[in-house]
């Protein structure tokens, strides 16, 4: 074969095994984070230079396109500087474009218009600016190729080192998001369960049970006090049971005498009306008893008939006790004060702003602002008026507190679940990190964890919509993401164009 033909079909097989190299990369999604490859159709090869505007100049042949990102004051874009020589070139004397190709997405391809002394790419060069470029120029007949990588927010993480970082990967995807109202409030005590407690007869305090804090049974000794009034009820009873008991036998007696035809009628109906009478004089005296939670029939266990106790009418606890020892108290004086804690209320504050999102009913996760204690309840009432003083309104949530975790005066924040929000992308919060000014997740690409910015949207405090910047079906790092960013700055990863 004449030598004049191998040359040409040398450096067709040159460039072949060259350009299929570097597609085989692009396709990998692997670069080289050091090497920028020139690559020209007619087989020249480059290693890459600076251009008089500070981009990446590649020459064939004396022909030669510095390529650039420019961002000062507009969104990145690409711009192309051609030459002849040490010549600049008219834009419009070239047919150019780019495909873009980057971790986990499409090859994205820019087309060129002329603008001033430059061709302009027509779309905007997104950030992160880390891809693999490939460069195709029509200048004369010829089309020129030529090729780069550039790596920007990217580091390479083992499994093991995943593994051992803590990191959790996550899918994004769709999700229900559920935003809360956050509203401030306080723990009180439910006030349908608050029972004051009297002692119903005057007295002097004997003795004191019982004291502010301590929880109480139903039924326990509260106080004991000596009455002389209870002596007298109590007497009054016996009394009247000794009465009746008496007049029970006397009308036996002369009932039997008047059936045996002994005495006259009259006796016997005379000893009838004493006996309803003695009996209904013990009911009465019975009755007064038990208004003061006296039990009549064990009067005959007591060794003091002055001594009264007094007795927890619920099972709580004391929040207020007002009687010592040897005190005087009056029957309608307020000694003791018993609150059921088995529930307890979340007072909310309601701003006006926010009094048509709120409802009876409505679900809500309270979570102590002071503790990790956290409950959840629903919405029982809302009050119709605004305070004059404070332009707030109020409402309360009703908490269950059988295991006595909520304390009364506890300030809380309570999040009520306004409404349901069906997303098509979203991520959890705890993955979001902050790198230069943007918020980012990591995407998992291989063995790569690549900064992803985005654009964020509704949040329910859990997971974020993904306005843009991240794909359904998109791995990324969640827990420990923080661990990525420690690293890719260790790393020394620049903002380089």
């Amino acid at each position: 074969m004449d030598k004049t033909n191998l040359k040409p079909i040398i450096v067709v097989i040159v460039f072949g095994v060259i350009l299929g190299g570097l597609i085989l990369s692009w396709d990998n999604t692997v670069s080289n984070e050091n090497d920028a490859v020139s690559v020209a159709i007619d087989g020249g090869l480059d290693e890459e230079k600076k251009g008089p505007k500070g981009g990446k100049l590649f020459t064939t042949d004396g022909f030669s396109v510095e390529v650039t990102i420019y961002e000062k004051g507009v969104p990145p874009q690409f711009r192309l500087y051609l030459y002849e020589g040490d010549k600049p070139l008219s834009p419009t004397a070239v047919k150019a474009s780019i495909t873009l190709s980057r971790l986990g997405a499409p090859a994205q391809l820019f087309r060129f218009k002329a603008e001033g002394d430059y061709l302009l790419g027509d779309q905007v060069v997104a950030e992160p600016h880390s891809f693999d470029v490939a460069i195709a120029v029509e200048w004369r007949g010829k089309t020129f190729h030529w090729g780069y990588s550039q790596i920007e927010a990217r580091i390479e993480m083992s499994d093991e080192t995943l593994e051992s970082s803590g990191i959790e990967i996550k899918t994004a995807g769709p999700e229900t998001l559920r935003p809360a109202l956050q509203l401030p409030g306080v723990v009180t005590f439910n006030h349908h369960n608050i029972v004051r407690v009297v002692p119903r007869v005057p007295g002097i305090v004997i003795n004191v049970e019982r004291h502010l804090g301590q929880q109480v049974e139903k039924g326990e000794v509260l106080a004991v006090i000596e009455s002389q009034i209870i002596a007298d009820l109590r007497s009054q009873y016996l009394a009247a049971r000794k009465r009746l008991a008496l007049a029970r036998v006397t009308f036996e007696r002369e009932k039997q005498l008047w059936e045996e035809k002994i005495t006259a009628k009259q006796e016997y109906l005379t000893a009838e009306q004493l006996s309803s009478e003695a009996e209904i004089t013990l009911e009465l005296a019975s009755a007064k008893l038990r208004s003061l939670d006296e039990q009549p029939e064990m009067l005959n266990q007591l060794k003091n008939l002055t001594y009264y106790e007094i007795r927890a009418p619920i099972s709580g606890l004391v929040i207020t006790k007002t009687i010592a020892r040897g005190e005087v108290i009056k029957e309608d004086a307020e000694i003791f004060t018993l609150a059921d804690v088995s529930t307890m209320y979340a007072a909310l504050t309601v701003y006006p702003k926010d009094l048509n999102v709120i409802k009876i009913g409505q679900a809500a996760v309270i979570k102590a602002t002071a503790s990790d204690t956290e409950g959840e309840g629903t919405v029982s009432y809302i009050s119709a008026l605004i305070d004059q003083q404070t332009r707030t309104a109020s409402a309360r949530v009703t908490l269950d507190n059988a295991g006595g975790q909520w304390r009364a005066g506890a300030f809380i924040n309570a999040a009520l679940i306004a409404e349901e929000i069906q997303v098509p992308v979203a991520v959890a919060i705890d993955a979001l990190q902050t790198l230069r000014d943007w918020t980012v997740v990591f995407g998992r690409y291989g063995k790569y964890f690549e900064a992803r910015p985005l654009e964020l949207g509704r949040s329910d405090g859990h997971r974020v919509e993904v306005l843009h910047g991240l794909s359904a079906g998109e791995h990324y790092a969640a827990g420990n993401s923080f661990a990525i960013k420690a690293e890719l700055g260790k790393s020394g990863a620049t903002h380089d164009h």
